[in-house]
């Protein structure tokens, strides 16, 4: 409970509440700007009537948010020593919201690219700072509490950002998926400048350029080369193999460059530690599943089983509740089982859903639907709270922020990679369980009578319905195998947790 003592005309919190107030402020921001990276999406194909663009067009408006963010997220450990915790902080929270209203008023797609791009760049230190903040403010025996909290945040945002998008587009515009920020934006903003402590600003910290631009070639070379790999035949065009051997130069320049220079933009002293290293490499993995799996399902839902936007997105809500409930549980259930093992938990439950959801089909109800949302939910409860916390658990506190931006920044990359991966498995096994498929369309089938005769017994007519059925069997089998395949990819995350340490060993 608060205490308030006057003191001189002014009343002081006490530590207690001021914690409270400025974690409060931190998970608003945490939702603030992980909702953005999905609630847009839906409102595509009005924004693209609004403003007369392509489809290509429009998609720049995603990529261009992308790009801002993976190429300013690794600049958070600079600026957090150039600026102070509490300054970039605010500064980036007031500038993701202004840049929000500014998406929301644009009328022209070079205005939503711009505006899109800015607000990702400004948008891009919130995670990490969020995620080192959270550390910091709360003793050791709390933290498992404390990154349960923001885990929701950052777990809510993803998968409420489609319902919540959809039901603003249909009941008002699209403008108002930028606009739902400006409110919390601002209140995040006046608790943040309110309650949370800075840190000593250090002026004299040199800005690393060559290895600024570097991994900023890098990074958007490897975002276009995923964004437009699928529409372009991936590596049958000249476009999409530039930009894969410029990725792949500039990040090698970049990884000479980090363990060489003096004082490089991302130091190499964080990944000597083996718990961050390999959490990297597990939140990779399972960033690559996360993502891809909430792209993949509005769309099945909507174009094979026939559910309306709304109803969909209803569908998908069971998975934030499971998330809910799952980080609920972790904040309790770390004083007694050792964070690595609950991460192995979640990982198992996240790759039996997804093997549940290989065996959908035209006849799936809505309850199996939920049922499986849950369970994977619980798993991605189960295993972001105890990864973060044992991820950075043996990391020293000065390469805190720094390693959060790189914990975020894997997880970005691994969403981007995982969804452009399992959209192109997507088209590739359509494409070929169609030509198997129509192997056994012939006049002596069975099936194929069924459908002349429904057609009036005109061969003619029939062709076009067997057609239609045939992509639609042939689909559904591309949506199972997909989901099949990211189960096997999730339980590959499950041999790096063998070499984790538990929490609370020694180096």
């Amino acid at each position: 409970m608060a205490e308030a003592v006057a003191a001189g005309g002014r009343t002081r919190l006490s530590p207690a509440l001021v914690r409270a107030l400025a974690s409060t402020s931190i998970v608003m921001a945490t939702i603030m700007q992980t909702l953005d990276s999905t609630i847009a999406n839906v409102a595509l194909p009005h924004m693209q009537g609004t403003m007369s663009a392509s489809l290509e067009q429009i998609s720049w408006m995603l990529t261009a948010y992308m790009v801002g963010t993976a190429v300013f997220t690794p600049l958070t450990g600079y600026a957090e020593r150039r600026l102070g915790r509490a300054r970039l902080f605010l500064t980036a929270v007031i500038g993701f919201t202004i840049a929000s209203f500014l998406c929301g008023t644009s009328t022209t797609l070079v205005e939503i690219v711009g505006w899109r791009f800015v607000q990702g760049a400004s948008g891009a230190a919130i995670i990490p700072l969020c995620q080192s903040i959270m550390m910091d403010l709360f003793p050791p025996a709390q933290r498992g509490q404390a990154m349960a909290l923001w885990g929701v945040g950052v777990m809510i945002g993803p998968v409420i950002g489609p319902t919540l998008g959809g039901y603003l587009t249909d009941e008002f515009s699209w403008h108002w998926v930028f606009f739902i920020n400006v409110p919390i934006g601002i209140v995040a903003a006046i608790g943040v400048a309110k309650f949370l402590p800075d840190t000593p600003a250090i002026k004299t910290t040199r800005f690393d350029w060559f290895g600024f631009v570097a991994l900023s070639i890098a990074l958007c070379s490897l975002q276009l080369m995923l964004d437009r790999g699928q529409t372009h035949d991936w590596f049958e065009s000249t476009e999409i193999v530039i930009e894969f051997l410029v990725a792949c130069a500039a990040f090698w320049i970049f990884l000479v460059h980090m363990f060489t220079a003096p004082a490089p933009l991302v130091s190499p002293g964080p990944f000597k530690d083996r718990n961050f290293t390999l959490g990297l490499g597990i939140m990779f993995l399972l960033g690559v599943v996360i993502l891809a799996t909430m792209a993949l399902l509005p769309t099945f839902l909507q174009t094979l089983l026939g559910y309306p936007v709304q109803t969909a997105g209803w569908l998908l809500a069971p998975r934030g509740i499971g998330t809910m409930l799952g980080m609920m549980m972790v904040g309790q259930l770390s004083r007694i089982v050792p964070p690595h093992r609950i991460v192995g938990i979640g990982v198992v439950m996240m790759a039996g859903s997804l093997w549940q959801m290989s065996g959908f089909n035209f006849n799936t109800g809505e309850l199996e639907i939920a049922v499986s949302g849950v369970i994977q939910g619980f798993g991605m409860g189960f295993v972001f709270v105890p990864l973060s916390l044992v991820t950075f658990y043996t990391l020293e506190q000065r390469y805190r922020t720094e390693g959060a931006s790189m914990f975020s920044l894997v997880r970005n990359i691994g969403g981007s990679i995982g969804l452009s991966v399992v959209v192109a498995y997507l088209a590739r096994q359509t494409q070929s369980n169609h030509a198997i498929l129509t192997e056994y369309v012939t006049p002596y089938a069975d099936s194929v009578e069924v459908m002349a005769n429904a057609a009036s017994g005109l061969s003619m007519e029939a062709l076009p319905l067997l057609e239609m059925e045939v992509t639609r069997q042939a689909s559904l089998l591309a949506y199972v195998q997909d989901f099949e395949f990211m189960a096997i990819a999730t339980l590959a995350a499950l041999p790096m947790m063998l070499f984790l340490r538990p929490v609370g060993t020694t180096k």
